[in-house]
This record gives structure tokens, sequence and C-alpha cells, in this order.
């Protein structure tokens, strides 16, 4: 297993500026290939303190490919939904060049509502949105011209610059939350896989799906699964949950309260049964999440059996991708953390 950072701000200005977070971050990321960890990732959320400082991931993985040399970069990911294909193949190109093609693109359909209300986006154009936009992005990266005529984007023969450092494009991933046809159809594309196990052992049964989706596919391999966990790990039992409790709690607060419009009423045909679902987050605490192995807290001891159990849980998969930094952890309590988790629990996977 394959062990990165991941960045997921969720913060405002009162808690902390974003010039100080940032700061932080690339420190950490400085630390990336001292320690081993493989991966460098970042959200795309907009307007509220989950997720909102980070509006343009690949702005983030630019300066961060400035301060790894080794450790890929993967968006977790960019918003087709919102953003011109034209304008996101060109920045991909671009980030793959400075980064001495070492970029991984994440795509992801968005699910806050509020986020659709601002940018004059209807929910029930998400699938047809994310399907286009990823099309035409993909499309324009691997051919040297490449001309549409979608439904939401037209453009004439078009060349996009620069060209991708890595051909014939970055490797894709699709994010998945808890739809199962979301794993089937990144399975069946040969498109890797990324997700967040909140939802505790059903995981092992999407897991299986997207598994089962990509070797029918007729591609190469099993396919490639990123889960995504908060870790904090510490000397001592006690000073683990002392740290971490109260952050990852706000963490889920935060989530909850970004995606409260689904609980208020919200509904859409492209996202079926999402008022139960975030209804049901809303009920999750640092002790759900960590009994459902969904966050690794503890001393290197109790973490590398957490890993363990939640193996068992759901059978392998390929990348944890660590929420390293959550909420307002202070900088030297994130160094030590990571330090400590590579050098005792990562030799062990």
């Amino acid at each position: 297993m394959d062990f990165g950072m991941q960045f997921f701000p969720c913060v405002g200005p009162e808690t902390k500026p974003a010039d100080q977070y940032f700061q932080e971050c690339l420190s950490l990321v400085g630390l990336a290939d001292e320690l081993g960890y493989s991966h460098i990732r970042i959200v795309e959320h907009y307007f509220h303190p989950y997720g909102g400082y980070s509006p343009n991931p690949i702005v983030f993985l630019s300066a961060a490919s400035q301060h790894t040399k080794k450790a890929r970069l993967v968006t977790g990911a960019i918003l087709p939904i919102f953003n011109n294909p034209l304008k996101l193949a060109g920045e991909i190109g671009m980030l793959d060049a400075i980064s001495g093609g070492r970029l991984e693109v994440g795509f992801a359909r968005a699910f806050l509502p509020h986020e659709f209300s601002r940018f004059g986006v209807s929910l029930d154009q998400s699938k047809r949105r994310f399907v286009e936009g990823m099309e035409q992005i993909r499309a324009l990266l691997e051919n040297d011209v490449h001309a549409a005529e979608g439904e939401f984007h037209q453009f004439p023969p078009t060349t996009s610059l620069p060209r991708p450092t890595q051909l014939p494009r970055p490797p894709f991933w699709i994010a998945a939350f808890a739809t199962p046809e979301s794993f089937v159809a990144a399975g069946a594309a040969g498109h890797s896989v990324m997700a967040i196990p909140l939802s505790g052992g059903r995981m092992a049964e999407l897991i299986s799906l997207y598994r089962d989706a990509w070797r029918a596919g007729g591609h190469p391999g099993n396919g490639r699964v990123m889960l995504a966990f908060h870790m904090f790990c510490w000397p001592n039992e006690a000073g683990a949950i002392e740290h971490s409790r109260e952050r990852v709690n706000s963490y889920l607060h935060s989530l909850a309260d970004a995606a409260s419009d689904w609980i208020g009423g919200a509904t859409s045909a492209d996202y079926p049964g999402y008022d139960k679902i975030m209804a049901g987050l809303a009920e999750e605490t640092f002790e759900s999440q960590v009994s459902k192995g969904a966050a690794w807290i503890g001393t290197p001891e109790q973490i590398c059996a957490q890993i363990t159990d939640y193996q068992k849980l759901v059978g392998n998969f390929e990348i944890a991708s660590l929420q390293v930094n959550f909420h307002d952890m202070p900088l030297e309590m994130a160094v030590s953390s990571l330090r400590l988790f590579a050098s005792e629990v990562m030799p062990n996977f």
C-alpha cells in the first residue's frame, strides 16, 4: 500500500488565515520525499469553510510541485461541472509540464447544492455535464486537434496547449461517494477510483463492483483504488484522542452544514437518496468514524491494527490518502504525526 498526503481545508478566516494555512501545507509537502509519502492531493470546493479555501487544486499543486521532486500530484478532484473544458485541459497540460510529468487528474461531479446554486447550474444537469466535460478534456489532451459540439460546450477544431508531458495524457481518476453506478462507470472506463470510506463496511461491495467492471471492460490488471482517511499518529492513545477528537468532529460538522440543503429539501434524480445519505453523515462522530475504520487515530501499534482490520473488512486497496492537518491542527503537531506514521507504520505495509 502507498500512503500520501491529502489537504482538505476545513477552516475559515476566523480559524486560520489562508496564507498561514497554505504555508503550513507546503511545509508538510516538503517532507514527502524524505518520509516516503507517494502523493500530494487537494480538493476543489467553493464558498464555505468545508473545502472553500481550495477553489482551484491546480494552483496549489503547482506550488507543491516545487517542494517535492518524487511525489505524484493528484487533483482530488476537479469539477468539470463548474469549469470550461478548454480551460481545464490547458491547465492540466501546464501543471503536467511544470511537475515534470507527475500529475494525476481526479474528476468529480460535485455534490453540494449551494455550489450549484451560486454557479447557476442545475443539479439535474450534473451527470450530463460531468460526462461531457470529462470526455472533452480527455479528447483535448489525447488528440493534437479536437472539435466539440456538446450540449453545454462547443468549440471549433482546437489544439490544447501545453501538450501533456505524459503520453497520451496524465492518468485519470473518478471520485465516487456512495453510488454503485459511479464505481461501475469508473471501472468500465478503465479509470482509477478515489473514494471516502465514510460508509464503513459497504466499501467492500463498492470496490468489488469497481474491480468487476474493470475486468469486464477488458482492462489489464485490477484497477486502482484510493481511499481517504483522517490520520493522526501519536506516542500515546490519550494524546492522540485529545488532539484529534474535536478536529475530526469539526470536519464532520462542517460537511453536514455544507450539505444541509439535501436534508432541507433539495432533490435531484442525479443524486438519488442523498437526503438520507447526508442525514446519516450528520450523525457521524469521531467515535463512529474510528470504529468504522474511516479515521486512523492512535499510537503506531493501534493504527497498524486499524489498517489491518480495515483491509479485512473491505479487501485490499492500493493507496491511502491521508488528511494530515485537518481543521486547525498546529503545524508542529502535524509534522510529529507524519514523521511517527512514516517511521513506525508505513514499513509494515
